[in-house]
């Protein structure tokens, strides 16, 4: 088991905090609560100036960031945009974020006659093939040495699966990082969206995948259709979700978590009272890793 006191792949444990939306800007602004730190959207900020950057820097003045982006495409056939990393990492550069995330997914079609590639701005799952094991990994070494900064990949919530797939998601995840010898972003609440969806176990999925790669958690809110669920980010962390986040610091030690609410955004408070759970579920397990 990793010990709570070694970095993961040489990088810290931020603690827990949530992350950074326009709805709190005033709160934090004002009374600055005690959060751990904040998770920027990148690409809320690749901006050549104005307002987003003034609001990042007046962040940074109180907190640490980290960068999580939507758009990197890493699973896409269309080739990497430089210009957009050249922008990203420039981002990094004011932030000083200690790595950066994005989505083990495709976001662009490819380029066809006289239509350029287009984004869907959308989260598409990949098919788990050793194809798109080496096709994955190779743009991830890319992205890590252009940038200078270690990546993870985010586990995506699905809704559909592919009859091309010769391996678990948790299989095809970990070949990825392993390959590309990158971190791993664990979204617990999309697992368990995606267990709920397809008819796995989640617990095997997290018992499954290298620990020592996790290098952040996420957790969120989802909306249940009954034969399906929505990963909405607009509501509480269920129960369930709790109990597997407990689980994974059973298994990981100590990991810097974030709560996410994207949608139907309530107060400061109500959220950094996610974060707070977070945090007292996290010092429950080590009490317990200690006795």
């Amino acid at each position: 088991m990793t010990s709570p006191l070694t970095p993961r792949l040489g990088l810290p444990d931020l603690g827990c905090g949530i992350g950074l939306r326009i709805p709190h800007y005033a709160s934090i602004f004002g009374a600055g609560p005690a959060l751990d730190f904040l998770e920027i959207i990148s690409e809320n900020f690749m901006v050549d100036g104005g307002r987003p950057l003034d609001n990042l820097a007046r962040t940074l003045e109180r907190y640490p960031v980290v960068q999580h982006g939507v758009s990197l495409g890493i699973g896409a056939s269309t080739p990497l945009d430089f210009d957009y990393l050249e922008r990203l990492r420039a981002l990094t550069r004011v932030t000083k974020t200690p790595w950066v995330t994005d989505h083990l997914c495709w976001t662009r079609t490819p380029a066809a006659l006289d239509r350029a590639s287009v984004d869907l701005h959308d989260l598409l799952p990949l098919p788990y093939t050793e194809e798109a094991v080496h096709h994955v990994a190779a743009r991830v070494r890319q992205v890590q040495d252009f940038l200078e900064l270690r990546v993870g990949l985010e586990n995506t919530s699905s809704y559909m699966t592919f009859r091309d797939s010769t391996m678990t998601e948790w299989e095809f995840l970990s070949a990825v990082v392993e390959e590309a010898d990158c971190a791993i972003l664990l979204d617990v609440n999309n697992v368990y969206v995606s267990a709920y969806n397809h008819g796995f176990d989640p617990r095997a999925y997290l018992d499954a995948i290298p620990h020592r790669r996790v290098i952040q958690i996420h957790l969120a809110g989802h909306t249940n259709k009954g034969a399906y669920i929505l990963d909405t980010h607009s509501d509480f962390v269920i129960d369930t979700v709790w109990d597997l986040y407990r689980h994974t610091c059973r298994l990981l030690g100590p990991v810097s978590t974030l709560v996410e609410w994207d949608d139907e955004i309530p107060e400061l408070e109500v959220v950094w009272g996610e974060a707070k759970k977070a945090a007292q579920i996290r010092a429950e397990v080590e009490r317990e890793r200690a006795a």
